[in-house]
């Protein structure tokens, strides 16, 4: 049956998984709408392209299947690159499906007219292509599927003409077959194996890549006797308490001296990036293997290293089957006692440079109902909470941090609380990060989400101003006037609470849980102090 070219893109998507689709519409793109309710999809309407393409990625996070955005020509695209590079960066899978206009080259002054829209947007995606009619609409939206499946996770826009999107089309083609990971040969596999077991002291570095291998990777280290690091974005990945775990301390700089004790270093999906290290990547005296999906990480191995192109996930459970018919029992050679030294040491450093915080993690920490799924935005709770926080389990602290954006927090916070429904979702702000995407609370607040928003105030750009004062620069325009919080918060209709004390932040928090709607909670940064 033909139906309007939208129409039938909304049934496509449902029919390879996609239940729900963030966005805004205009007259650019309502034709994309007219298929939504009969395809069966739930549509959240964001208040800004950036708040809708943020809950597309906090939605992928929450469920590991691709987030959809719809969003217009022109200003709707470009408003939502931000939300699609932080994406990009923290290899989010996101489908950004875009309207454009039929024909730029030859006329001018067009509503929403801009030189290159496909152009703009692949600066911020993997791939940015424009559809030439129906059949290659298909094609490109089946592209980004595949590719979700088997490559490394990263956001793709597709962007239709308005007149092919209002024409007839017949439907699309049934969904195709997805493919795997890529799996490495066996003589990968035995390679990595052999240095494994041959060294004296190896490290783990898990990064996000690996978290399909969560429960192979306690076995694995028991068996190879190897200390661990995990990233930011592979916390969770070793359970809290393991005797041999560094946590994820690995932006301390006399981490150094941990690696360079190591004879083997096994780096498991992680770019060890600038924002994982915040220093050059140390020129360590041993061996290292890098397994990851991506050639541009793999590139940077050095001679003598072990280069692995596959899902670390996959690789790492395979080492576990493979290990037991092979390995004698092994004593590690690592001190477990010095390894907790290390640690305490790392956490007074956090504890010195950001009073008050680990207590009010200690606190949050102490109530979170088990499973709960918290994002947090670029503010400097988080940024303590990051090496602190021991998770219980993987892909369950969501932070924003490669391309580093402000205002991710809360609309990536909805869009998780949209894909785990009856599951708890705490969203961690800073009070002006908060307000670059505060018209979102209306979306939670019309969702009857029971949202937490732990708003950590300290009434300015308190790590801006930490940074120019180091630099010998005055700091000028880090101070802000704030709005009162909690009257804003009950403007739009949800719930506010300012606790005076750690206790009060407790109570607020687990009754937030249980509400009707979202809650502000206006935390002062120095509560823990009172």
């Amino acid at each position: 049956m033909q139906r309007p070219l939208g129409a039938q893109i909304s049934h496509m998507l449902k029919a390879r998984g996609v239940d729900v689709i963030f966005g805004i519409p205009g007259v650019h793109n309502q034709e994309m709408y007219r298929g939504i309710e009969e395809a069966g999809i739930t549509h959240v309407l964001a208040r800004h392209e950036g708040g809708a393409a943020f809950m597309a990625d906090g939605y992928a996070r929450a469920t590991g299947s691709p987030g959809v955005c719809y969003v217009i020509t022109g200003p709707g695209l470009t408003n939502a690159m931000t939300a699609l590079g932080q994406s990009y960066s923290d290899s989010v899978p996101v489908l950004a499906i875009s309207s454009c206009l039929a024909d730029v080259s030859a006329r001018f002054g067009q509503l929403h007219q801009m030189k290159d829209q496909r152009a703009a947007a692949e600066t911020v995606c993997d791939w940015s292509e424009e559809a030439r009619s129906p059949e290659g609409a298909y094609r490109l939206i089946e592209r980004a599927f595949t590719e979700f499946a088997c490559a490394r996770p990263r956001p793709k826009h597709v962007q239709v003409p308005i007149p092919l999107l209002e024409g007839l089309a017949d439907p699309a083609p049934a969904p195709g077959p997805r493919p795997r990971m890529p799996r490495a040969p066996d003589a990968d596999l035995e390679a990595v194996l052999r240095a494994v077991l041959g060294a004296e002291k190896p490290l783990f570095i898990f990064g996000g890549g690996a978290r399909g291998a969560a429960d192979a990777i306690p076995a694995l280290l028991e068996m190879t006797g190897a200390a661990s690091f995990t990233t930011y974005a592979g916390r969770g990945l070793v359970p809290e308490g393991t005797a041999l775990s560094f946590g994820s301390y690995l932006a301390r700089p006399d981490s150094d001296a941990v690696l360079a004790e190591a004879d083997l270093v096994i780096v498991a999906g992680s770019e060890l990036a600038e924002v994982d290290l915040w220093r050059d990547m140390p020129d360590l005296p041993g061996q290292m293997v890098r397994i990851d999906l991506d050639p541009q990480v793999l590139a940077t191995a050095r001679a003598g290293d072990l280069a692995v192109c596959a899902d670390a996930g996959a690789f790492l459970s395979a080492m576990r089957i493979a290990i037991p018919a092979r390995a004698e029992d092994r004593t590690p050679r690592w001190s477990a006692d010095r390894v907790a030294d290390t640690r305490q040491r790392w956490a007074a450093e956090v504890a010195a440079e950001r009073p008050g915080i680990p207590e009010v993690c200690a606190a949050l920490k102490a109530v979170l109902p088990e499973g709960t799924m918290i994002y947090s935005d670029m503010t400097t709770f988080a940024y303590a909470a990051k090496e602190l926080w021991d998770m219980a389990r993987p892909g369950h602290w969501h932070h924003p941090t490669g391309f580093g954006t402000l205002g991710y927090a809360l609309p990536a916070a909805i869009g998780g609380a949209v894909a785990r429904k009856g599951l708890p979702t705490l969203a961690i702000a800073g009070d002006y990060g908060f307000q670059y995407t505060v018209q979102e609370l209306a979306v939670a607040v019309e969702l009857g989400l029971p949202l937490p928003i732990l708003l950590w105030d300290n009434g300015k750009l308190g790590e801006i101003e930490a940074s120019m004062i180091r630099a010998q620069i005055a700091p000028n325009a880090v101070d802000v006037r704030n709005p009162d919080f909690c009257a804003l918060a009950r403007a739009y209709g949800a719930h506010a609470a300012a606790p005076e004390d750690l206790a009060g932040v407790q109570a607020s928090v687990t009754e937030a849980l249980q509400a009707n709607g979202p809650t502000v909670i206006h935390v002062p940064t120095d509560i823990a102090l009172r």
